[in-house]
């Protein structure tokens, strides 16, 4: 079974941008919105100079990351949706660059697997 569901899934793949956030491990937060592709249950992210970045500094101290991909369905009415992935991230080689490699502990979606109009459920579940 997947971590993500079939409509979490193509919701993800919908959406070109995700906000990525570490910290530090003294606690200092840092978020950046990066393109991300899922692979797998797995979320990979890249870019220019990783490792030149807060995130690829902080990661290499404290690999606790939060991701959130969301938008507005609607303005009206106004409907949100989105994704939060809590996770691990790891840092891995891809054909000479370095990438993220972000493994889910707990997913919270909302309006995404339930599409009811009005204020949106949050659905919460644990991944192994």
């Amino acid at each position: 079974m997947s971590a993500f569901t079939q409509a979490e899934i193509a919701y993800l793949n919908s959406q070109p941008l995700m906000r990525f956030a570490s910290a530090s491990s003294s606690g200092k937060p840092d978020v950046a919105p990066v393109i991300f592709e899922l692979d797998g249950d797995d979320i990979l992210t890249a870019g220019f100079n990783v490792t030149k970045t807060a995130r690829y500094r902080n990661i290499l101290s404290n690999p606790q990351v939060t991701l959130v991909i969301d938008d507005l369905a609607s303005l009206d009415p106004w409907s949100p949706r989105g994704v939060k992935v809590i996770g691990t991230a790891t840092i891995e080689d891809a054909d000479g660059s370095p990438r993220f490699r972000i493994h889910p502990r707990v997913i919270i979606s909302w309006a995404i697997n339930d599409t009811t109009p009005g204020i949106p459920k949050m659905e919460r579940r644990e991944v192994n």
